[in-house]
């Protein structure tokens, strides 16, 4: 809010003249009572800056609440608002009030001191005075004569002698004590000693008769001759302002008060308001939270008709309804997870009774007809698949049960690897498929069961194998002091980017038509992925048509370790970059057990969950 009348639209330089013909500003630019230099100054300025200061640190004080509650923010903008427009309009009725305050008084204040200035102009012109104490008597009855006692802007006066000339010489003359003629600006001083014209400019005033300091003014001056040589001298007269600023203080306290009262009860009224929206939110928002994390019986409370009771409603019928159906849906897995074990269960009794009469005919099967022969040996390779089929349905079922139990112990992850091959190599003969390992390790131990870690190889390979098409299969291990990795690489019909990441589903088949060499039950990666989850460990697919495909499974050497990174790049071979990644674009899919940051050495993956 300011202080201070706004500069009048008539007024002009030093020399110049305002409307009223005579009184003149004594400033080299368009000035008042209000002008730069007057005592009447706006405090706008330096206590804007310190509120922003303040304001920065409250900002710095309270940025988590404002990050994190909806109703803090919603009541300190809508205060902040508030306090923009109140100090808007606070400047405005305050540049209304100093105006109306200021314009008629300096009107009646110009017009009373140039009629006085004249007429003591006139008295000075007149005499007859002709000795030193005759002009100083009538010097000082002038001065006198000149001050005024109006209440609300007392009038003084000072004789002031412009230049130290022969002859006779009146020293400065003031009807107020304390007054000096310093306190006139330079401007002013020297428009008076320059014409003869009458002059004004804002001053402060030292010391008033009330004994304030520093109180605001405007003097009024013009030049004089005093007899009997006509020497010059500056006569000014200057009225007290204070207590028209204090009256203007007053003012500005009040609007002051008002305009933070008036922020106060917004603020409340926002707070009340802004609660009763957010207390039911807060309380939507925790009972999500605990709809996810499984506590499915909880529900909002629900009060009134309006909106946020709809709201209420709403939601808990939601709620119900997602409860009802995880609910079903948990029984119906729980009925198909009882259904697999109780049937596979079942099956492996009647199964045993068929194994052994499909050997007895498998064994005999050279005594049989051509036809005979060859149903005894597709009946033989179809019962041990199904066999196979049960083993893993039964597998799967302990997964799904939580009944698998990770019996860790150190392993050597090459004996580990050796065996597995050893075990595949029938297999890569029969299809004419060169089986090696790469690598230059020797030993690799880890914290594992070697039962498990045996049949993700095992899946691995023969996975390997079955689509190769004939073409090397290389096994590469590696090994850092965090983990152990090992990858199998083929050559063979590769995968698009889809299938890799749809290649540990659990009986998912890039082809359904094309058939298993080996009678697969298409779950081994299912069940590789529900091993690797147990150790913590990374299963990762990689593969391009035509440029065959590539697994990974790393495992962390220390049980409840994090996975980092791996030994290998995927595939193995790729070109890195200075950040451990393949130089080439790669596409793919990991199924990742642990919880960790993940920094994948290799060629770049696709994620995908390893839930199944």
């Amino acid at each position: 809010m300011s202080a201070t009348r706004p500069d009048r639209a008539d007024t002009e330089g030093a020399g110049g003249r305002t409307s009223e013909p005579g009184t003149t500003p004594a400033s080299g630019t368009p000035s008042d009572p209000g002008s730069d230099g007057a005592a009447l100054h706006r405090p706008a300025g330096g206590r804007l800056k310190d509120g922003v200061d303040r304001f920065r640190t409250l900002l710095r004080s309270i940025a988590r609440s404002w990050r994190r509650s909806l109703q803090f923010r919603t009541v300190v903008a809508t205060m902040l608002l508030t306090s923009v427009s109140f100090v808007a309009v606070g400047g405005f009725l305050s540049n209304q009030i100093a105006s109306a305050l200021y314009d008629e008084r300096f009107d009646q204040f110009s017009a009373e001191a140039r009629s006085a200035l004249t007429s003591t102009k006139a008295v000075f012109r007149d005499s007859s005075a002709t000795d030193r104490d005759t002009t100083s008597r009538l010097v000082f009855d002038s001065v006198n004569a000149l001050v005024g006692s109006r209440t609300n802007a007392p009038r003084q006066a000072m004789l002031v002698p412009i230049t130290a000339g022969e002859g006779l010489f009146i020293p400065t003359t003031v009807s107020q004590d304390g007054a000096t003629a310093g306190m006139f600006p330079d401007d002013l001083q020297q428009a008076v000693a320059a014409g003869q014209d009458v002059y004004w400019a804002p001053i402060t005033i030292p010391v008033t008769e009330n004994g304030e300091p520093d109180a605001p003014g405007i003097a009024f001056g013009t030049q004089v001759q005093l007899p009997p040589e006509r020497s010059p001298y500056a006569l000014y007269v200057y009225y007290d302002l204070s207590s028209m600023q204090a009256t203007l203080d007053s003012i500005h306290g009040v609007l002051w008060l008002v305009g933070v009262v008036l922020l106060l009860v917004i603020g409340g009224v926002t707070w009340y308001v802004t609660r009763s929206v957010v207390l039911p939110v807060g309380h939507a928002a925790s009972v999500s939270e605990k709809l996810a994390a499984g506590q499915l019986q909880e529900r909002m409370e629900v009060t009134g008709e309006d909106e946020v009771a709809r709201l209420g409603a709403s939601f808990n019928r939601m709620a119900a309804s997602l409860q009802d159906q995880i609910t079903q849906l948990a029984q119906l897995s729980q009925m198909q997870q009882r259904f697999v074990s109780d049937v596979s269960h079942e099956l492996r009794t009647p199964l045993t009774t068929v194994r052994m009469a499909a050997e007895v005919l498998h064994d005999a099967r050279d005594e049989f007809n051509p036809v005979n022969k060859r149903s005894a040996e597709i009946l033989f390779d179809q019962v041990e698949r199904f066999q196979a089929l049960l083993a893993d349905l039964l597998e799967i079922s302990r997964f799904d049960a939580g009944a698998a139990v990770l019996e860790a112990e150190s392993v050597d992850v090459v004996q580990l690897v050796q065996h597995a091959i050893d075990g595949a190599r029938p297999l890569a003969e029969r299809l004419g498929t060169e089986l090696s390992i790469v690598s230059t390790e020797s030993r690799c131990i880890v914290d594992a069961d070697g039962r498990r870690i045996d049949r993700i190889l095992r899946n691995l390979i023969v996975n390997a194998l079955e689509h190769g098409e004939a073409r090397p299969v290389e096994v590469h291990i590696a090994c850092n002091p965090e983990a152990v990795a090992v990858a199998v690489r083929d050559h063979g019909i590769g995968m698009t980017p889809l299938e890799a990441s749809r290649v540990f589903d659990r009986f998912w088949r890039a082809d359904p038509a094309r058939a298993r060499t080996t009678g697969g039950s298409g779950l081994g990666l299912s069940i590789a992925t529900e091993d690797a989850r147990l150790h913590g460990a990374w299963l990762e697919a990689w593969g391009l048509p035509g440029e065959g495909a590539c697994f990974r499974l790393t495992l962390p050497r220390h049980q409840g370790s994090v996975l980092m990174s791996s030994p290998l790049a995927l595939p193995p071979g790729a070109v890195r970059d200075r950040t451990g990644s393949a130089g080439e674009p790669r596409h793919g899919a990991s199924h990742e057990a642990g919880d960790g940051t993940r920094e994948d050495t290799g060629a770049t993956t696709r994620e995908s969950s390893a839930t199944q």
